[in-house]
């Protein structure tokens, strides 16, 4: 039976168009999500938008749109991001379609049969920019804890019996420990938890863009149980569709941590008291600098991902956002690392010794997989350090990226192309050429049997890129299956021309 894995970004909000952050998080999925359909794994990628709430009905109001003209043109910034940066997502949902709406009225129901709603009056701060309650003792300065601005809301509500669902939460984190990551996210959550929950306003009566709530249109749907939903009912919820039986419970939220509360505490509570079985685990990451920076835009440097495609390539986008920091922390994007990261690592470590390697061999050995006997490419898949490295590079990969330990992943992967740069520095096939030609043809084809293992693993970083250095090997065999002696390089095979792959970037760096 096929493994499966369901990955999720969260839906971003259409206030605005998207920035580093969005591309960020959903870069990740797209990673890990391409990665696990090399493992053979059937996926669901699934991204968005969160269309709904009082903040969405003041941007359109602001541009002279209704809300749905409005959030018809922003969720298209999204969709179009998506298609630039190569993500490989196999579901968009919009909060405004009507199967996200039935869902979302589907587990109001539920947990209104379940007994864990009732009316009554809201009265405190809610944040418009937040779309979130904060408690008295949570502000700071007159101001919620993310800086924004607050209001004092009185209105009659519908809430969410929270405070009953402590208890229950913090049993779940103790068995799961791998629930809430990283570990400082995991301790906040239970923190804020042990701290004491308040009942939830789970309805707004102030203003109409959203989902109603059943049975009481005067009422709309707090958006973030409305956002929340839409896990499930992209995969047909409330219905017990084939792709809810295969994909739920999810294996893997991907978040930024200023929306932990929401999915680690509100989203599981909501799922408990609906008899629905909570995700694996929710990741939450860090936040970009910008040179060191906070990014605002009061600064004026938030960083557009899709500028950075356009001057840098995308290939190159994608892999310094996975390399530069540990997924989870806080990380910094300079300039001038981006253009090391892409010259040192790319360009050199990679791209020069595949394109000087197959060029050598295009010029000195017929254009074709080096001719090699058969007794020598068992003997390297038997004895050789650097094959063996590159066949149990397997499972230390995989065992990072199951725990979204991305940027040791790819590291991994350098680390063998520097060792491959060694070996080709070591044996110089150029002088074997004259004083041991068959050498020479040994030297040349465990290179790009190295290769076929590179360009393999590289695949979810960079999956151009990569596509290329196996179309020049002629690989078809591309999972990660096919990394073994059985799919090994066919002596005598015809090897395309190689092309830059990875050009260096020429920029004067002070």
């Amino acid at each position: 039976m096929t493994k499966t894995y369901y990955i999720t970004t969260p839906i971003y909000y259409v206030n605005d168009k998207p920035h580093i952050g969005h591309a960020y998080t959903s870069l990740a999925c797209d990673v890990l999500a391409r990665c696990m359909r090399l493992d053979g794994r059937e996926v669901k990628f699934l991204t968005g938008t969160d269309e709904h709430g009082q903040k969405v009905e003041k941007s359109a109001q602001k541009a002279g749109k209704t809300p749905q003209q409005f959030t018809n043109e922003v969720s298209m910034h999204f969709q179009n991001l998506a298609k630039i940066m190569n993500f490989s997502h196999d579901d968009f949902i919009r909060t405004t379609e009507e199967r996200h709406k039935k869902g979302a009225q589907a587990l109001w129901q539920k947990l209104e049969q379940n007994g864990h709603i009732y009316l009554g009056k809201y009265e405190g701060w809610y944040s418009v920019r937040d779309e979130a309650f904060y408690a008295e003792s949570e502000l700071i300065d007159g101001k919620a804890p993310t800086g924004a601005d607050i209001e004092w809301v009185e209105e009659p509500s519908y809430f969410f019996k929270l405070s009953n669902l402590g208890d229950k939460l913090l049993e779940y984190y103790e068995q799961n420990p791998d629930f809430i990551k990283p570990k400082s996210r995991r301790n906040e959550v239970i923190s804020f938890v042990k701290s004491g929950l308040l009942d939830l306003s789970i309805s707004r009566t102030s203003f109409s863009w959203g989902i109603t709530v059943p049975g009481d249109e005067k009422h709309i749907m707090y958006v973030w149980l409305d956002a929340l939903t839409n896990y499930i009912s992209a995969l047909g919820f409330p219905a017990q569709t084939a792709d809810f039986t295969k994909f739920w419970p999810a294996d893997l939220h991907i978040i930024g941590k200023d929306i932990t509360r929401f999915h680690a505490i509100y989203w599981p509570a909501f799922l408990i008291a609906a008899d629905i079985t909570l995700p694996k685990t929710i990741t939450a990451h860090g936040w970009w600098t910008n040179e060191g920076e906070k990014i605002s835009k009061s600064l004026g440097n938030v960083i557009d991902p899709v500028k950075l495609v356009e001057e840098f390539g995308l290939d190159a986008t994608r892999y310094f956002l996975m390399r530069e920091i540990n997924f989870g922390n806080d990380g910094n994007f300079a300039r001038k690392n981006m253009i090391l990261r892409i010259n040192s690592e790319l360009a050199n470590n990679i791209g020069n010794l595949v394109q000087r390697t197959l060029s050598f061999i295009h010029k000195n050995a017929n254009g074709i997989v080096p001719q090699v006997s058969a007794e020598f490419i068992a003997d390297i898949y038997q004895n050789n350090a650097l094959i063996a490295q590159a066949k149990d590079l397997y499972n230390k990969f995989m065992a990072d990226m199951e725990t979204q330990n991305i940027r040791g992943a790819i590291k991994k992967i350098i680390d063998l192309s520097s060792n491959a740069n060694i070996y080709i520095d070591q044996e110089a096939p150029w002088s074997l050429r004259k004083t041991n030609p068959d050498k020479m043809l040994q030297v040349l084809y465990f290179l790009i049997e190295i290769f076929r293992y590179l360009a393999i693993y590289l695949q979810p970083f960079t999956p151009d890129s990569a596509s290329k250095i196996l179309d020049f090997l002629n690989v078809e065999a591309r999972q990660f299956k096919h990394l073994n002696f059985e799919h090994h390089l066919k002596p005598g095979a015809k090897l395309k021309q190689p092309e830059p792959i990875f050009p260096r970037f020429k920029e004067e760096l002070c």
